[in-house]
């Protein structure tokens, strides 16, 4: 199953000359941490659902994946593996905790 995902997941483009060099030598991060980078940075390039793949490239069920994820973005290592990618996730992560916020505060009204 995990050969499926892969066929609609390429490798990660880790050397392209629009991204910043990323070397697994490099990176303080584990080869996972990296890969789940990856999958956030491209992901929407390919076909199929996004937690069909994070099942079968990861073996994780996406709560998981999404719980390690924010875990993995707090860390100054993914930060400087990937500054733009770990900022833009960060601030999607505070937007969607703001509107949940808001929409409890605007329930109990």
């Amino acid at each position: 199953m995990a050969e499926a995902a892969r066929e609609h997941m390429p490798e990660p483009e880790v050397h392209s000359p629009l991204l910043p060099d990323f070397s697994l030598r490099d990176s303080r991060l584990s080869e996972r941490d990296q890969q789940m980078l990856a999958l956030e940075r491209q992901w929407w390039k390919y076909a199929g659902a996004k937690e069909q793949a994070i099942r079968e490239l990861f073996d994780l069920s996406a709560t998981h994946y999404y719980q390690l994820l924010n875990s993995l973005i707090d860390t100054e290592d993914a930060l400087a593996h990937d500054p733009m990618l770990v900022k833009r996730l960060r601030r999607l992560r505070t937007s969607r905790q703001r509107a949940r916020t808001a929409r409890r505060l605007g329930s109990d009204a």
